[in-house]
């Protein structure tokens, strides 16, 4: 077992593995956590990751990627792709989700994401949303699973930390929005640009409050 940290947290591991550690009660051996990141973004694609982490194994300050600054989450996701038995991130572009909903392209991903694993699950935890991810491989839906497992701890991170760098990169192409604070989160500042500025063609358009401000433009109400 490979360990980042000599000061284990006995409790805190037995508390986030127990999902896992049912799983392989039942005999399952290779067990993948599934999240996703921008989800209720305003912009660009959902990106959705998935992770097999070698039975427990301790991540020093592993948890929900959004209790975690910027850089642990940046510490955590090498340490995380070092690690894993296996992983993968894929992300569902606008196109997609203007034409599915967030919902179903979500879903989609989530498919995507364990689907293209090297080494494939035989069991997958994933945060809150039931997925089918077929026959083969049984599934459990666990709310706030973000905080609760280390597989979809794992994978929340390696979610937020590409999605991030993604904004980073539409920051550059659109500075007028502030993507690279808001991260096309519905910030008043966000909305404000898009008031002023009209949408970029990364934003959502089929979301409100980005669908009801384009459509207010139009009248000339703005």
């Amino acid at each position: 077992m490979k360990k980042f940290s000599l000061e284990i947290d006995k409790e805190r591991v037995e508390k986030l593995y127990k999902f896992e550690a049912e799983a392989r009660a039942k005999n399952f051996k290779l067990i993948a956590g599934v999240d996703e990141a921008g989800r209720g973004s305003l912009v660009g694609a959902v990106v959705i990751a998935a992770a097999i982490l070698p039975e427990n194994l301790y991540l020093e300050r592993l948890d929900d990627s959004k209790k975690l600054s910027a850089k642990v989450r940046e510490v955590l996701y090498e340490k995380i792709i070092s690690a894993a038995i296996s992983w993968n991130v894929v992300s569902v572009e606008i196109e997609e989700i203007d034409a599915l909903n967030i919902y179903q392209a979500t879903l989609v991903g989530m498919k995507r994401a364990v689907a293209g694993l090297k080494i494939q699950p035989d069991f997958v935890l994933t945060d809150a949303m039931k997925v089918d991810f077929g026959e083969k491989i049984p599934s459990q839906a666990i709310v706030h699973g973000d905080s609760l497992s280390a597989s979809i701890a794992a994978a929340s991170i390696l979610a937020k930390v590409t999605r991030d760098r993604l904004a980073d990169d539409w920051a550059k192409v659109y500075p007028q929005y502030g993507f690279e604070k808001n991260r096309g989160y519905g910030t008043k500042d966000h909305l404000d640009a898009i008031k002023k500025f009209g949408a970029s063609p990364i934003h959502r358009k089929t979301f409100n409050p980005v669908k009801s401000i384009l459509e207010k433009n139009l009248e000339g109400k703005f």
